[in-house]
Formats: structure tokens, sequence, C-alpha cells
């Protein structure tokens, strides 16, 4: 025991060290600095869109134009895999009207690139691009009649016909052999899984003038200001891959004329773990105020930004809850809360302006008169639509019957596994009197994203034909509901994880024998 006991005191220091290392202030400094690169990328390109790998990328710039999500674990080496459930079509879309886009993301583990840039979107780029081929030439073999909408000559009249059309694997060199070859060999059974999946292909095969390819950018790479290449010269659309953090390191000192701080490669990534509530928005928001502020004041500084933003989303009538936050003991810290405390707000006062409402989006689902919203939205609709409200909280709201109104408090999976089982049958019987009647149908759940699209998903599964048509459930007895049907059925409608915050969807794992226990 005695022997153990220098070894025991090296690893607390070495973990006090690293902890210091790892402070709020260090990681939000190395995000700032690592956006300026992130910019003068953009800037090489500024007709191609930037876009966020959630969720590490989104803290890199300030000037998103949209989300993407590719998984890292999905190119990890006894991992690889094409996810149905990640599609990111609206990225493959986006790309092809624009001529290209540049998606950012960044890894702490000393990579040169993370797993989601080095295999992930390659492998998805060589899917989408031989599923194009594979529907260029099923529509090649059928002889469609020259007036018909005018697709088929409209593909033929691409840049680029069936017969150059490039569906190479393309990786970076540090990827090996081997996994090449192991990914060479699983591609046709992700060209089944994405037939399979339902996937709007031909709106994608129409619009792509050239095969999608995955470009590397990172610190290291050297490009040439006076030469970057045009890139509406390639023969193909660049996909540009920019990784955020240089790689040189995971701790490097860095000093300027006011703070020592330390770097910290891949910082915005598991924000859960340093970020104290913050988020991305609101750092970008406040990041000059921020970053000036220096180490011994970031703390006090980010609790006081969390805070009142949390009392102003209270004011809308959004679920706010207080931040409670973990810090940890270690010599020469310079937190200033115990573990557990809540972080309090300075005593200042609320703008007028910070008080108003943002604006909210209510999505129908196709052409039925079904929709979702967050639950903000849902109290100020009119009152001829009925409102199936999944949220925790309960609200008064104005409608010609109270008939048209149901709560049911369904919580997160994680909180209470059973409460959708519980909840379900109510939410269909509810929904199936209502649609009877001819009413729109709206349902809410506190984000709009998460429950109410797995209750709207079941309602439209089990009341609705493959057509889109209300056929009061005859369709759904006449045939067995598989995980596959479901994830089709959300794929058809844009519910993929990539198009929402990550977790945010249904498992259709989980909804399918649900619907049929219900």
């Amino acid at each position: 025991m005695e022997e153990q006991r220098p070894n025991q005191n090296i690893y607390k220091i070495s973990r006090s060290i690293k902890r210091r290392d790892s402070s709020l202030y260090n990681a939000l400094r190395s995000i700032y600095d690592d956006s300026i690169f992130v910019g003068e990328i953009a800037q090489l390109w500024p007709e191609l869109p930037l876009l966020a790998n959630l969720r590490c990328g989104l803290w890199y710039s300030p000037n998103f134009h949209s989300n993407c999500y590719f998984k890292s674990t999905d190119g990890h080496t006894n991992n690889l895999s094409f996810s149905t459930a990640r599609l990111n079509l609206h990225v493959a879309l986006l790309a092809a009207q624009r001529g290209g886009c540049i998606i950012v993301d960044s890894t702490r583990k000393g990579k040169r690139f993370p797993d989601s840039m080095s295999k992930t979107i390659p492998i998805w780029t060589c899917v989408l691009n031989r599923a194009i081929l594979n529907y260029r030439r099923r529509l090649d073999r059928c002889d469609y009649p020259q007036n018909q909408s005018g697709t088929s000559n409209e593909l033929l009249n691409h840049d680029q016909g069936s017969s150059d059309w490039d569906c190479s694997l393309h990786l970076p060199l540090w990827v090996s052999e081997t996994e090449k070859e192991m990914i060479g060999k699983r591609l046709e059974g992700w060209d089944m899984e994405l037939e399979a999946s339902g996937a709007d292909i031909a709106s994608i095969a129409l619009a792509l003038r050239k095969p999608l390819r995955p470009l590397w950018i990172s610190h290291k790479t050297v490009i040439w200001l006076n030469e970057v290449p045009d890139y509406d010269s390639w023969n193909f659309t660049p996909i540009i891959l920019v990784q955020a953090s240089s790689s040189s390191g995971t701790f490097q000192q860095q000093t300027t004329s006011e703070f020592s701080w330390n770097y910290i490669a891949g910082a915005g990534d598991d924000e859960e773990s340093w970020a104290r509530g913050l988020s991305p928005d609101l750092f970008w928001k406040h990041a000059n105020d921020i970053i000036s502020s220096g180490p011994d004041l970031c703390n006090q500084k980010i609790a006081n930004i969390v805070e009142k933003d949390r009392v102003c989303r209270a004011h809308r009538g959004e679920n706010a809850p207080q931040v409670s936050v973990r810090s940890f003991k270690c010599a020469g810290s310079t937190s200033k809360f115990p573990t557990g405390e809540s972080l309090e707000l300075d005593n200042e006062t609320l703008a007028e302006g910070e008080k108003s409402s943002h604006n909210h989006r209510l999505s129908f689902l196709g052409s039925t008169n079904i929709a979702v919203c967050k639950s903000q939205i849902a109290m100020e609709v009119p009152p001829a639509h009925c409102i199936l409200n999944c949220d925790r909280e309960s609200f008064s709201v104005s409608l010609r019957n109270p008939e048209m109104y149901l709560h049911l408090p369904i919580m997160d999976s994680k909180l209470d596994r059973l409460s959708l089982l519980r909840n379900l049958p109510s939410a269909l019987n509810f929904a199936q009197s209502q649609l009877r009647k001819g009413n729109a149908l709206l349902i809410c759940c506190c984000n709009g994203e998460d429950i109410s699209i797995c209750v709207c998903l079941a309602i439209f599964t089990s009341f609705y034909d493959e057509a889109g048509n209300f056929d009061d459930g005859r369709s759904f007895s006449e045939r067995r509901i598989t995980k596959l049907e479901l994830r089709r059925r959300a794929t058809e409608y844009g519910w993929d994880e990539s198009s929402h915050s990550p977790g945010s969807v249904l498992d259709a794992t989980m909804l399918a024998p649900l619907l049929v226990e219900s």
C-alpha cells in the first residue's frame, strides 16, 4: 500500500493539471481562435454554403447556413455503416443547388480529421452517387414519352451522363487499404438499404449536375491564395471538409498581451462536460465580451449570460429550467461555483426588447391536415384547430369546443421509457375522432421535434394510406407494420436525425411494437 501512494499522488496531480488546462475560458478561447481559420476558408469560396456538423462543429462559426449530422461512430473501423436514419439529403440538394458546400467539424483525439470526415462522409457521397447512377440507368431503360414532365430529357442533358458518372470511393490518404477494402465490400448492401428506405433519390438526381466528392482541408493544408481553383471548374460537386482545430497537440500554451491560456484541439466536443449551459448561439452573441473577460472572470460572465437568457425564455413561455453545473476541486482552479450550485444572475434588469417572442414554425405533414409545432406557438393558433398537447405542462387555449384539446404529458424515453406506451392509445383515439370530423389536428411538445413527431408519425401510419389519404385505419389493419416501414415513412417526410437535433427524432425500433400493442 505504501508503494502505491506516490503513484496515486502523481495521478491526482496529473488529473488536476488536466482539469485546469481544460477550463471554460481555454475551451472558448480555442474555439474563438479556430473560428478565424474557418472564416478564412469560407472566404476562399464565398458562394458555397457553410454547414456545421452537429454537434461539435456548431461552435466554430456564427455564420452557418445550415446544419448536418454525420456521426463519427458510423466511420469507426469496427462499426462502418451507412445510416438511413441520417441521410442528410438536404446537404446533397443544397450542394446541387449551390455547386458544392463546406462542412465544419473538429475532434479532440489528435487525429488529422474526425472519423465523420475521414470515412462517414466519403461513404455517404459514394452511396448517393451510386444510387443516382442506378436511378438514371433505370430511367434510360424505360421508354418514357418525350412529353412526360421532361424528366428523362433533363437527366440525359446533364453535364455528366450515366457513362462517366464517378461512383468511386474517394477516401483520404491516411485511411488504410485494409479499411478501404472493407468499405468496398459493403457498398452493395448499403445501396440496397438506401433503396429500401424510400429516400427521394429522383429529386437529387434531377438537381445534381456532377457527382459528389469530398475534399479535406486542415490547418496543415497548403493553399496558394493566388491559385485557388474555381469550384465550378471541377468535374465534380465538392463537399469541402474543414477540420477546424489544429491537430499538432491537445494542449498548447498561448500568451497574449493580457492573458495566458492553453489551446485545446476540438474544444467544442462534448459540450455537456464544459459549457455550463452556454450554447453556440449564445456564445457568438457575446463572444467579444467573453473572450475579453479573461480566465479569472470568465465563469461568472458565462453564469450571468446563461441565467439572463433563461429568464428571457421563461418570459416567452418556453421551458427554461435553471442550469446546474458541476465544478472540479483542483489546485489552482479559478472556478467560483461549488459542486452542484446553480448559476445565479447578477442584479440586472431585462431590456424590453429581450422579452419579445421569436418566430416559430407550424409544419403541416404533406397535404394532410396534421401539423407539428412547439407548445408556445400552439397557444396562439386559431380556435378552429384541435390540439394534442404532448408537453409536460398543460396550457389554456381558446377553442370552439373543450373536447378539441387533449393534454398527454408524455415523458422522454430517457426519463420514463413506458410513458409513450401508456399515452399512445389515448393519442390515437383523440386523433381519430377529430380527423373523422375533418378538423385540423395540431400536435405539439416543448421543442416541436421529438415527442410530437413520434406521435404524428404514429397517427399518420395508423389512419392514412400510402398516398397520404385519410382512410380511418383500413390500410393499417390490412398490413403488418415493421421497423423498416416506419423508417421509410419518416424518411419520405424528411424526419431523419440529420435534419433535427441529434437524438430528437423517434426511434422506429421503439414505435413499431407500440403501434401493434395500441
